[in-house]
């Protein structure tokens, strides 16, 4: 599958201010870039570093005053989906190094506050199952509302509260798979059925020796994401950090097909 990738961001800074930004597709073995390029307003430093387990790439970059950024890009989606209900869970003793850390709880998935609601509610699944099973929980018990989160909002909030936005989602399904002992990280995407438009927050679990992508809103599919990057949650990932206070002036993201 082709996907055309737009964005474009306008922000008001009132002082010299550092941003990191993260908003460019990953060049993967399973999305092949086409094309892209992105273009900045002026900016007083600029500097790219490897992003969150060498996936993509951040930008730091120091601002002031009317800031821009343009981005576009084609690329070509080549990832296998497999049936998730097929997908055993790895062994904790056989795991990678680079899995270990998504077992841990984090700053928005404090995995280790669901041990007991996951082994009563999801005690007879493992693996792909269980995932199943969570995905399953989550679609019928968490409405999606938008503007219903804030920055501070955990997956214990949601949890409790049963409502969210798709980072939300994603840390819900994360602390549960944590949870279970399934290593799962946040991974920010373009996807060209989310509604509104927008950067898009989903989840990978590590099954089976191999990371999947699952979108627990059930607006995008495997096979019809670009992923931006990962991390252990949405701290990791952000499209836009900025160190000093910023005024969002506009911005638009759109990603077609074809």
């Amino acid at each position: 599958m082709i996907l055309n990738l737009y964005a474009f961001l306008n922000y008001q800074m009132p002082q010299p201010t550092d941003v990191l930004l993260q908003i460019e597709a990953a060049e993967q073995p399973d999305q092949i870039l086409h094309s892209a390029n992105i273009n900045l307003s002026l900016t007083n430093a600029f500097a790219r570093v490897p992003a969150e387990h060498g996936i993509g790439e951040r930008i730091w970059m120091q601002v002031e005053g009317d800031f821009y950024c343009t981005y576009q890009a084609t690329l070509e989606i080549t990832r296998d989906v497999p049936d998730l209900s097929a997908l055993k869970a790895t062994d904790l003793h056989a795991l990678p190094g680079e899995a270990v850390r998504y077992l841990m709880p984090s700053r928005y998935c404090p995995s280790d506050e669901f041990y007991n609601f996951v082994s009563t509610e999801f005690g007879d699944t493992s693996g792909g199952p269980r995932i199943a099973a969570i995905c399953d929980w989550i679609a019928s018990r968490v409405n999606y509302v938008p503007g219903s989160s804030t920055t501070q909002t955990t997956a214990v909030h949601t949890f409790v509260q049963r409502q969210g936005i798709c980072r939300d989602f994603a840390h819900v399904l994360i602390s549960l798979a944590r949870a279970s002992g399934i290593p799962a990280r946040f991974v920010s995407v373009y996807a060209p059925a989310v509604t509104p438009q927008d950067f898009h927050a989903v989840a990978e679990v590590y099954l089976n020796g191999d990371w999947h992508l699952i979108d627990p809103t059930g607006m995008a599919k495997a096979d019809e994401m670009a992923r931006i990057g990962v991390g252990l949650d949405a701290a990791d990932v952000a499209f836009m950090n900025s160190f000093n206070p910023v005024q969002l002036i506009a911005q638009t993201v759109n990603v077609t097909t074809g």
